[in-house]
């Protein structure tokens, strides 16, 4: 028996029933209002949803929806992670703040999404991908007014834990969920290596574009600009990039199909936590989220390309942002060809593979390899490393076919799994901070990378457990 908040006796059960009934209570406010936004808004997306006669018009139909994911995809990201990960040395000094306290910055966010992935998986269950994902865009973009005006950090912790909510609550389940409906039953690698790979690819561009802007902002010589001139160009890249995601939100109102989810009376269920019930079953659930968590955590790594150049080889704001972006261009071919080559060979297979060249390309990092002054090793060296993660990226949400997760629980799969798997959202930032700050120069961040290709390590292990324990189960069945 135990004494509740209320003064009354308990036993456990009945605390736990309890509980059940307060996250029921929580998802039903969600629902409620969520119906109240949608019946607001136009429907002129729905007939985007029914079959065609014509398999060149249905065909052009899916081409425009992978488009508008593909695009909300990255840029639902671009202000809390692009804008750091490409301009990390400018951002600093322009917000005053250490590695650390970005971190920091990063792990608030990381903190809220670990409750918004678990209830965003039911909502995806539920309601209607595209309008979700229009209005996770939308109210994302409103948090790039308050960061063009570069609050101090309390408000910036504030603004980091706002954007955990409207990018992950609304969006994350339900871009992955309408994904898997695209693929169908046979392409699951195509359509999360085309996801992932054209993401990399709009990040590559954006990337390019943004840091030639930024670099005809500055002065001739970009080491010779003022703070207040960094600013200044900093900003105005974030009120375009602020503009760029407004822009996305339009483009999945208009060319997403309603999906699988909002039609044949399934949005008259009420939300229930059955679906999440019946994913804790699933054994290889559990492997798939720790594939992820150490896949993720390598991603997380990416963001240290550009400070790495800039510390360890004295490379300009520029120079080292143009390193960073090497990354972002590998990545489309990267998840492409995964995607591609395990629908043929086998998913698991790759990430196997990709594990492996993720560990080698981190470790010539960690064993300080890259010697100063040869350009090509270095650019070379991030390249091969991200060719691992980014395969990785491309394919890891679609080993759920492997796995066997049916279809109609997808959202409540990929909030388990995003529960767990994203928790580097939560450690990676303040630890990559600590082990750079303590170690000034390049031996921060070979300690950074060590940790990676022990973390690929583990990875490469669960794979190999979930390759044997979907194995056996298609054997069994």
């Amino acid at each position: 028996m135990l004494l509740t908040r209320h003064g009354i006796y308990q036993t456990p059960s009945a605390q736990v029933q309890n509980a059940i009934f307060e996250w029921r209570l929580i998802f039903n406010k969600i629902e409620d209002t969520l119906n109240q936004f949608c019946t607001l808004m136009p429907q002129s997306a729905e007939t985007l949803s029914k079959p065609s006669p014509e398999s060149d018009s249905r065909s052009f139909r899916q081409i425009l929806a992978m488009a508008a994911l593909i695009i909300a995809g990255e840029t639902v990201f671009l202000l809390p992670f692009v804008v750091p990960r490409i301009f990390r040395p400018t951002v600093l000094d322009v917000f005053g703040l250490n590695n650390l306290q970005l971190g920091v910055a990063f792990s608030v966010y990381g903190t809220v999404a670990m409750i918004a992935y678990f209830a965003g998986g039911p909502l995806a269950d539920r309601f209607s991908a595209r309008k979700l994902m229009a209005i996770a865009l939308f109210t994302t973009s409103l948090g790039g007014i308050l960061l063009a005006s570069t609050p101090p950090l309390n408000v910036l912790m504030w603004l980091y834990g706002f954007w955990g909510l409207t990018t992950i609550l609304l969006f994350w389940a339900a871009l992955i969920r309408a994904t898997r409906e695209w693929g169908g039953n046979d392409s699951q690698g195509k359509a999360y290596g085309i996801l992932d790979g054209g993401r990399g690819l709009v990040a590559a561009l954006l990337a390019s574009i943004s840091v030639a802007i930024f670099s005809a902002l500055l002065p001739v010589d970009p080491a010779e600009a003022t703070l207040a001139q960094r600013t200044s160009a900093l900003t105005q890249i974030i009120w375009i990039f602020t503009g760029f995601v407004v822009f996305a939100a339009m483009l999945v109102w208009f060319l997403v199909p309603e999906g699988q989810g909002s039609q044949a009376g399934y949005t008259r269920k009420k939300l229930t936590l059955s679906g999440v019930k019946a994913v804790v079953r699933l054994p290889a659930i559990w492997f798939q989220a720790l594939i992820v968590l150490c896949a993720y955590a390598a991603f997380k790594g990416t963001d240290d390309f550009s400070l790495y150049a800039y510390d360890a080889f004295g490379y300009d704001d520029v120079a080292a942002a143009r390193i960073g972006t090497v990354s972002f261009w590998v990545r489309p071919f990267a998840a492409i060809a995964a995607g591609l080559l395990g629908d043929r060979i086998g998913l698991s297979k790759v990430v196997l593979w990709s594990f492996i060249l993720m560990m080698l390309g981190s470790l010539v990092i960690a064993f300080g390899f890259v010697p100063p002054g040869v350009y090509w090793l270095l650019v070379l060296t991030v390249a091969g490393t991200s060719l691992g993660i980014y395969a990785l990226r491309g394919i890891y949400f679609a080993l759920f076919q492997e796995a066997n997760v049916p279809l109609a629980i997808t959202g409540s799969a990929v909030g388990l799994v995003s529960v767990l798997g994203f928790t580097p959202d939560i450690f990676m930032g303040p630890i990559m901070g600590y082990l750079i700050d303590r170690s000034p120069g390049g031996l921060g961040h070979q300690h950074v990378f060590g940790l990676i290709a022990g973390l690929a390590l583990v990875g490469a292990i669960a794979t190999l457990f979930f390759r044997r324990l979907t194995q056996r189960e298609n054997q069994l069945s």
